[in-house]
């Protein structure tokens, strides 16, 4: 007895619909792989891990991230403005070596171009004390770095007169490997620019 074949075209309905199973099915799951991938870096980024003391990985959220580099920016800053702006005959030098460790070329610029405008050398001449009242500063994020507007208020005592002056600068921040003690924060100041100053003057 002869064995029956199957109708060709029979035949080829069958491994068409295997063909378009197979085909569908790896769409499925290589859209579904790339929702995995995609969620899980969307997790990846926006958190960040620690290994505790007994080992155990503990996730610390990108949002926390942030908060602390703002108080670290914001010391940073407070740092900065400090040496290169509270300063008399005795400190002046150590100072301002400490401040051109937390900024790049344009503060070591503006330093060199107060020294060649006689700037230390008045601070030396008269015995002037050149003291920072306060410190506030502004920090928005940018695409890779960070901008900062900088309000400080400083003195310049000159024995029986004492001037208040209020400096606005601006720059940028952009993070690198910590010093410590020169650079204990991990940040470096960029574009730094004294915008404005102005003599505040008592109300009478």
């Amino acid at each position: 007895m002869k064995t029956p074949y199957k109708d060709i075209y029979t035949v080829l309905k069958l491994n068409r619909f295997i063909v378009l199973a197979i085909v569908i099915s790896a769409q499925i799951f290589s859209a579904f792989a790339l929702w995995v991938t995609f969620t899980t870096n969307k997790k990846a980024l926006n958190s960040a891990f620690a290994i505790n003391t007994d080992g155990s990985i503990i996730p610390l959220k990108l949002v926390t991230q942030k908060e602390n580099f703002q108080v670290e920016a914001l010391a940073h800053l407070n740092l900065f403005h400090t040496y290169f702006y509270s300063i008399d005959a005795t400190n002046y030098e150590k100072n301002l070596e400490k401040a051109l460790w937390l900024g790049n070329g344009t503060v070591a610029d503006l330093y060199r171009q107060k020294k060649a405008d006689g700037v230390y050398n008045r601070l030396l001449q008269y015995s002037l004390v050149q003291k920072v009242i306060s410190i506030e500063s502004d920090i928005e994020e940018m695409d890779d770095h960070y901008r900062f507007r900088t309000t400080t208020v400083f003195e310049i005592n000159r024995g029986s007169i004492v001037d208040t002056y209020e400096l606005i600068s601006t720059g940028k921040l952009i993070t690198v490997d910590r010093h410590f003690p020169n650079n204990p924060h991990g940040l470096l100041i960029t574009d730094y620019f004294e915008n404005s100053l102005r003599k505040i003057v008592p109300e009478s």
